[in-house]
C-alpha cells in the first residue's frame, strides 16, 4: 500500500493526506456529535471580534468549518485529477468544492438551526390571550380565581383577579389585560 502511494504524482499525494487526515477527523468529530451531544471545537479565534454572536448561525473561522472545507477540497482533487491536467485549475477547482461544502453544510446547520423551538411558558405571552374561567374569580380584587389559557398548543392554570363590581363565573370567557406582581393576571369579561 505505501509502496503505492510513493508513485503517486506530488499533488495527488497531498490530496490523499489532507482527504485522509480530514476525514478521520471529520468521522470523529460526527461520532463525538451525534453521542457526546453539543461538542464544540475547543478551539478561539485569537483575535478581538464577535464570533460569538447569536445572530450567526455558525461560526465562519472553527475548526470544524477547516474539516469541512478540506473535505471538499482534497476529495474534489482526488476525484478529478484524472479529469483536469492542468493542476492550476485543478486546485482551484478543489477551492471551489471546498467552499460549496461549507456552503452546504451552512445550509444544513441553519436548517436544522430552525427546529429548535423555546416553548417555554412566559406570563407575558399571556397578555390579551382569551381565557376559561375555571374558579370563579371574586369580585373587587376580594381574592383569586383560576382561570385556563392555552398558550402555544399547552394549556396553563392561572391565578387571576378582576377589577368589576361583579365576579366572574365558572365557565366564562375572558380576556387578560395585564400582569400582577409576576405571579397572577387581571382579567376582564369578554
Amino acid at each position: 500500500m505505501i509502496e503505492l502511494y510513493e508513485q503517486l504524482p506530488t499533488l495527488l499525494k497531498t490530496f490523499w493526506l489532507i482527504a485522509i487526515f480530514s476525514s478521520l477527523i471529520f468521522i470523529v468529530q460526527s461520532i463525538m456529535t451525534f453521542f457526546v451531544g453539543d461538542v464544540t471545537d475547543g478551539l478561539d479565534a485569537d483575535f478581538e471580534g464577535d464570533l460569538e454572536g447569536n445572530d450567526g448561525p455558525f461560526q465562519l473561522f472553527s475548526f470544524r468549518n477547516l474539516i469541512n472545507f478540506l473535505l471538499g477540497f482534497s476529495w474534489g482533487g482526488i476525484s478529478f485529477y484524472d479529469k483536469i491536467s492542468n493542476s492550476t485549475l485543478l486546485i482551484f477547482i478543489s477551492f471551489l468544492i471546498g467552499l460549496a461544502f461549507l456552503f452546504l453544510f451552512f445550509i444544513i446547520i441553519k436548517q436544522v438551526q430552525k427546529l429548535a423551538e423555546d416553548n417555554s411558558f412566559k406570563l407575558e405571552m399571556t397578555l390579551n390571550k382569551t381565557a376559561e374561567v375555571y374558579l370563579k374569580i371574586p369580585a373587587n380584587k376580594n381574592g383569586f380565581g383560576k382561570i385556563h389559557v392555552s398558550v402555544n398548543g399547552s394549556l396553563h392554570e392561572l391565578q387571576a383577579i378582576t377589577e368589576n363590581e361583579v365576579e366572574i363565573e365558572h365557565g366564562k370567557l375572558v380576556t387578560i389585560i395585564s400582569i400582577e406582581d409576576s405571579q397572577y393576571v387581571k382579567v376582564k369579561p369578554l
